[in-house]
């Protein structure tokens, strides 16, 4: 009976094999699945079991699951879409007899007023209607989503931002997948809802600051209001939609969505997850 992670060709279902690898989980006992399987060639040289899955596909995602006793659910990208998705995958990895599902979810998933937040509240309310074992990983921000905006205060010493004076208790993508993985192998965790964020929820005066100290030069925060910051993306080139789903994240941030911290990651790891200046050094590193 193996574990599957799906998703595996994205960042955080590849790192949560390295992961279980690292913990000494047999290759052959690890099943990657994800579409584009020629980008895992590497895992598969390793002796990981490499399958093809498309959601869509009900073939596809039977043999993706076939045999599997306990099943990761990297939550899909394509936003609209996900509750289908993660319904066929919900009733799949029944018809294969897995056991447990770990899921990624968001952070107070049910409450939220987040935009992000309905598809991942409908599924875990199919979880909860599922015979599986389900346990829920409910992942705040990942520190890797403001990439191009430290690059940009690299360059020219300024973070711009509609979030306001919004808070988050982001923490990095290798830690979730580290705590996915630790999920996944202790049956312990399973029926368990758990709030992932790192130590502290920072706001972006605190992230120029912490940048000022890394990079020993000043980084200034621009605060930008919601509209500002949709005539500026829309002067970069987005589309007025994509540009507008950005500011409603952007104010979602400015509500507060995102600035609950809990100790749940930091006992799932077993040590403090990384503080915001940690987080930024691994960025810049």
């Amino acid at each position: 009976m193996s574990i599957v992670v799906l998703g595996a060709t994205g960042h955080l279902g590849r790192a949560v094999i390295d992961h279980l690898l690292a913990r000494g989980v047999a290759p052959s006992d690890i099943v990657a699945a994800g579409r584009a399987v020629d980008t895992l060639d590497a895992l598969r040289a390793r002796g990981v079991d490499v399958r093809a899955v498309d959601y869509s596909d009900e073939a596809t995602t039977d043999a993706a699951l076939a045999g599997s006793r306990v099943v990761l659910l990297v939550s899909g990208s394509e936003i609209g879409q996900r509750v289908a998705q993660h319904r066929a995958v919900i009733t799949a990895a029944e018809r294969a007899g897995a056991e447990r599902l770990v899921y990624t979810s968001i952070v107070n998933a049910i409450e939220s007023q987040h935009l992000l937040a309905p598809e991942h509240a409908e599924t875990e309310r199919m979880l909860a209607a599922s015979p599986l074992a389900a346990t829920v990983l409910r992942n705040n921000w990942y520190i890797e989503n403001y990439a191009a905006d430290v690059e940009r205060a690299v360059e020219t010493g300024v973070v711009a931002s509609a979030a306001g004076e919004g808070r988050i208790a982001s923490a990095t993508r290798d830690e979730y997948a580290e705590a996915a993985a630790v999920a996944l192998l202790d049956d312990d965790h399973a029926g368990h809802t758990y709030e992932l964020t790192g130590p502290e929820a920072w706001s972006h005066l605190e992230f120029a600051a912490a940048l000022t100290e890394l990079l020993g030069r000043e980084v200034v925060y621009d605060a930008l209001d919601l509209e500002e910051q949709r005539a500026h993306l829309v002067e970069a080139g987005l589309d007025e939609a994509t540009a507008g789903f950005i500011v409603g994240l952007d104010a979602n941030t400015r509500a507060g969505e995102l600035s609950a911290v809990s100790g749940d990651l930091e006992r799932l790891l077993g040590r403090r997850p990384r503080d915001l200046r940690a987080q930024l050094a691994t960025l810049l590193s």
